[in-house]
């Protein structure tokens, strides 16, 4: 049976060795190759890989290909992020970079994601042009390895240290190295590992070393994860703050000096506080459905505009590609920001947060506190239900229709539907569902003016969903 190759919120994904062969990795190759040659886009792309199991292996397969169809590979020769590709792909003039990666899923899996040439995901325009030309089957000669490197048809390139250069460029390093600011990173054993210990040496570091099996774990720098790290800061009291990136490391994490988990909505926020208000820079700020609605309210009182996508960082990046975003992000840690690539980048984002801390000689809760004193204090919780195909389909129906009037004790007094379907509470907390595409899960997000509110109408939300 033929493997229907089809992309998902970012990239194509599978289990290695299962879908994820070389055959389906030399299909989905050969589609790119073909939608270069007919957008008539320069001839060279960008190969990188992660910290995955077969990734180099992978890469090379992908090389050969591109080579057969003769376009030029700029390749890595050792693990790297996805932003280093993405920044490759736009500083070399590629028509698109590949990142061989399942970003933050279990180890058993592998990916492919196809960057564009301004350094950011694929607009969904063009990953329906190259799922388009898929071929079935593939009868390609490809040439040895080596043989390619030799006939210069590829070479290997330094994504890694192009990326330290262009981050030493961009930061005052110095502020952050005198400030005396104790960093923690824990690198989840992903692709980040290595150039956070060039920028930043003296940080303490956990899990920064090869281990293509993230020792058992799903490389996802949300709270249950981060019990490690967590842990230390507690018992050493001698870090400030922490941060996690995913295997790929465009995903963040962030942990204050009690070992707290600091979720990306309150990122998203000091990061505008920091770019607007200190550092005078301007511009929209675009984020997903499911961020919070403090956003709004924080970009109100500095004047600057408020956008909301779908789900999905492709359509975060579509508006950073054509207009002037100070800001992008998402619920799940993907963040970009104005004067880099249009491209998520958990080390950049806590560079740029370490570095508002140096500047202004204040802790990560004070900053947090900063912001709370515009939009008032807030907390998020999100469950994933685990639910049969019929009950999830029967829920948003029902949805749709407005069946809800409330959940529990909380009246529904309005509804919102870009993406899944938010339900407005009188006191202005929220509730919100959205089924996934891929598996039996829905996802029901809540927002509250504490922790333990959203958690209540989580809890009112599954009790009413699933009797």
């Amino acid at each position: 049976m033929i493997e229907n190759i089809k992309f998902g919120t970012d990239g194509w994904r599978a289990i290695i060795a299962k879908d994820f062969t070389v055959e389906n990795l030399k299909r989905v190759t050969i589609a790119t190759a073909l939608w270069i040659k007919e957008n008539s886009l320069p001839n060279k792309v960008v190969v990188g890989f992660d910290c995955r199991f077969g990734g180099k292996m992978f890469s090379e397969v992908v090389t050969q290909v591109f080579a057969s169809q003769g376009i030029f590979v700029y390749i890595s020769k050792d693990f790297v992020s996805t932003p280093m590709v993405s920044l490759a792909t736009q500083k070399l003039g590629c028509a698109c970079g590949i990142v061989l990666t399942a970003s933050h899923n279990p180890p058993s899996y592998n990916g492919y994601k196809i960057k564009g040439a301004y350094g950011g995901p694929a607009l969904p325009k063009t990953i329906d042009e190259v799922e388009a030309l898929i071929p079935e089957t593939t009868n390609l000669h490809l040439e040895d390895f080596d043989l390619i490197l030799a006939q210069n048809k590829a070479q290997y390139s330094d994504f890694e240290t192009m990326y330290v250069d262009h981050a030493k460029n961009c930061f005052d390093l110095e502020a952050i190295y005198k400030s005396g600011i104790r960093i923690g990173y824990d690198a989840m054993y992903g692709a980040g590992q290595n150039a956070v210990k060039r920028i930043l040496p003296e940080a303490t570091m956990l899990h920064a070393e090869f281990n293509p099996s993230f020792n058992g774990t799903a490389p996802e720098p949300i709270m249950k994860n981060l019990t490690e790290i967590s842990q230390l800061i507690q018992s050493q009291k001698n870090i400030d703050i922490a941060f996690a990136t995913d295997g790929d490391a465009d995903r963040i994490g962030l942990i204050n000096s009690k070992g707290e988990f600091v979720d990306s909505h309150h990122i998203i926020l000091i990061l505008v506080q920091y770019l607007n208000k200190h550092k005078g820079m301007t511009g929209k700020v675009v984020n997903s459905f499911s961020c919070t609605s403090k956003i709004k309210v924080l970009c109100d009182a500095l004047g600057l505009d408020n956008i909301i996508t779908k789900i999905g960082f492709k359509y975060i990046c579509g508006y950073m590609i054509d207009e002037q975003v100070l800001v992008g992000g998402e619920e799940s840690g993907g963040i970009a920001v104005a004067g880099h690539i249009p491209e998520r980048d958990g080390v950049w984002i806590a560079l740029t947060i370490i570095e508002y801390m140096a500047k202004t000689g204040k802790t990560l809760d004070q900053l947090i506190e900063e912001v709370y004193s515009v939009t008032g204090s807030f907390a998020m919780e999100r469950y994933d239900l685990h639910v049969n195909e019929d009950l999830k389909q029967s829920i948003i129906a029902d949805a749709k229709t407005d069946k809800y009037t409330h959940f529990g004790n909380y009246k529904i007094i309005g509804k919102e539907d870009i993406d899944g379907f938010k339900f407005i509470f009188e006191n202005g907390s929220w509730v919100m569902l959205r089924a996934s595409g891929t598996e039996p899960v829905l996802r029901v997000y809540s927002e509250a003016a504490n922790y333990a509110e959203a958690v209540n109408i989580l809890e009112a939300t599954k009790n009413q969903l699933i009797p």
